[in-house]
This record gives C-alpha cells, sequence and structure tokens, in this order.
C-alpha cells in the first residue's frame, strides 16, 4: 500500500469512527470481519480513492444494510427445500474450490441460468446469502487457513448455453450487479469468462469500451473452457465440471466419477450453505417455526455508468435478435 492509499485509508477510519449509530456499527463489524483496513481500501478503490465519496458510499451500504436487515438475512431460510433445489437449478452459482493462492474460486452458470422457478425476490434473497456467506464464513475460513487477510475471490463465468432469451433476465441481472458494485465492492479479484458463443462476443466488442479502466483489467476471456489457463491459478480439483474438458458445458446436474457440479444443491458448499442458515434460524427463533416467504430487499438505483451497459447489453440483444429474424 502506497502513502498516498495510507493516507487516504487514514481519513476514511477517522470518518467512520464518528459513526455513533449501534445499528451501522454492527453492520460495519459484519462487513469488516477484523479487517477494517481491507474494507476501507475496497470503498476507496470502488471510488477511485476520493475520500468523501467513498464515506459517502460506506455509509449508504451500511444504511442499506439496515434498512433491508441485511445482518440477519442469514437466518432466513427459503423453505421449503423443494423450493430452494428449483432456485439453485436455475440461479446456476457455486463454489468449486481454491486458488493457489487461497482465493475462493466462484463459478457462474451465466448461460444456462433461467431463473424462472421463483419470484425476482427469492433470487435476490439467495444472492445476498451466498454473498453474505462467502464475506462472514468462507473468507474468514480461507483467511485463518492461509494466515493472511483474503478478502476477495475469483469468479469463473461459463457462456455456455447464452441465447437471445437472455434479454428477458437484464432487469433481474441490473439489480444484482447494482448490489453488488454498491454493497460489495472490490471482492472480485479476476472474472475468467469461459465458453464463450458468438453472440457474447458480439456484445463484449460493444460493452467493453465503456467499462472503467479498472473493471476492464479484472477481466480475461479465454479460449473454449479456459482449462490450460485456469491450471495455471488452481488445480485440477478446484476446477468447476465446466472447464474440465473442452465442450463440457454448464449442465445442471453433471458428474464424472467423483467429480461434483457445483451448482447443484447437493454440492457440500450448497450443503454447507443450506444447513448454516437453517442453523442459524433456529439459534435465533429458538422454537419458533421456519417461515415461508421471500424477504424483500429494496433494489438500489444503478449509477450512469450501470445503466449506460446494461441499456447498451439490451440494445445489443435486439439488433442481434433482428438480425437473426432478417
Amino acid at each position: 500500500m502506497g502513502t498516498a492509499s495510507e493516507e487516504s485509508v487514514k481519513q476514511l477510519r477517522i470518518l467512520m469512527e464518528d459513526v455513533e449509530d449501534e445499528s451501522l456499527k454492527e453492520s460495519y463489524r459484519n462487513i469488516h470481519q477484523g479487517y477494517p483496513t481491507e474494507t476501507l481500501l475496497r470503498f476507496l478503490k470502488a471510488r477511485d480513492y476520493n475520500v468523501h465519496k467513498s464515506h459517502k458510499m460506506l455509509l449508504d451500504c451500511l444504511e442499506w444494510r439496515t434498512q433491508n436487515e441485511i445482518d440477519n438475512i442469514l437466518t432466513k431460510p427459503i423453505v421449503p427445500v423443494d423450493l430452494y433445489r428449483g432456485i439453485r437449478d436455475s440461479q446456476l452459482v457455486g463454489l468449486s474450490g481454491y486458488s493457489k493462492e487461497g482465493l475462493p474460486v466462484i463459478a457462474i452458470g451465466v448461460g444456462l441460468s433461467t431463473y424462472d422457478k421463483a419470484s425476482v425476490h427469492y433470487y435476490i434473497q439467495s444472492h445476498i446469502q451466498m454473498n453474505e456467506y462467502r464475506d462472514r464464513v468462507v473468507l474468514p475460513s480461507a483467511t485463518k487457513k492461509q494466515g493472511r487477510p483474503i478478502s476477495t475471490c475469483l469468479k469463473i463465468l461459463d457462456m455456455s448455453g447464452l441465447k437471445l432469451s437472455a434479454l428477458s433476465q437484464i432487469k433481474l441481472m441490473t439489480a444484482i450487479t447494482t448490489i453488488d458494485d454498491l454493497n460489495y465492492p472490490e471482492k472480485t479479484d479476476t472474472y475468467y469468462i469461459v465458453n464463450v458463443p458468438y453472440i457474447f462476443s458480439a456484445c463484449w466488442k460493444t460493452i467493453k469500451p465503456l467499462l472503467q479502466e479498472r473493471t476492464k483489467k479484472k477481466i480475461q476471456v479465454l479460449k473454449g473452457c479456459g482449462k490450460d489457463e485456469l491450471l495455471k491459478v488452481m488445480d485440477y480439483e478446484s476446477l468447476p465440471h465446466f472447464c474440465r474438458r473442452e465442450g463440457s458445458g454448464s449442465g445442471r446436474h453433471i458428474s464424472e466419477g467423483t467429480v461434483d457440479n457445483c451448482f447443484s444443491l447437493d454440492h457440500y458448499f450448497h450443503q454447507e450453505l443450506y444447513n448454516y442458515v437453517h442453523q442459524q434460524a433456529m439459534v435465533k427463533g429458538s422454537s419458533a417455526p421456519i417461515r415461508h416467504g421471500s424477504v424483500h430487499v429494496k433494489f438500489p438505483e444503478p449509477d450512469t455508468g450501470g445503466t449506460n451497459i446494461f441499456d447498451t447489453l439490451e440494445s445489443e440483444f435486439q439488433k442481434l435478435g433482428n438480425d437473426h429474424k432478417g
């Protein structure tokens, strides 16, 4: 960390010490998990080290968390289990392993996620629960194992099966991306994009110039399933199933011998998350029955840059659709 960064962290830390509201303080503790410097740095990076803007962003994040009871979201399981299994089968996300440097590897099946088994609110709840479990359980565990702060992860985005029909999911994806950008900034070290079809390549040329330079540097579009490149940063056991061989795709419940599909509810990561949330619900509610129904989280408004990107993406999808019809 350079001198300028150290000074920015110092100024932001002083500003945060002025926070008096106990609920905001508790939420801040849940965010930093004992590593406030790393957290302050993330918010500073997200606002190009402008202390005033970083301070506002962090306070807005804390307000959003308290207003939407995010600190309690890991005590609110999605029930019944058949509904949750449907969400896992249509919102393809999972932890496939760890990089050689100890960073969690998050796999996302962008192309085959359909988001059609539940309401938008359930998908948002599920996404935030995975974020919170990552930040409160997975990253602290990785930190303990590595003996140094681990505060970011790697993401592998599988574009297998991406179709023009994905246009209908843009509103939900905008909400999820905005929640992450404003409340979980700089949590991803690198994005690896694999199994890229023509439709993605066509849109990427238009969207890439709209991205911030900092974001562009994090994105690597790999050839094919990306196996050879990814093996430079992780062991074979940590590769998601869709990166293990060319043309494997991101099938929902594919297993090859002992290889598990990390998207499935039966995968160890989702079993641990599922059990953790139910245990927390029992601790908090004692003998009270678990309530059915989704948590309604207010979607933050995307900033201008984010809006432009999704508007452009929508326009490109429509253009490709018209070309396809023609």
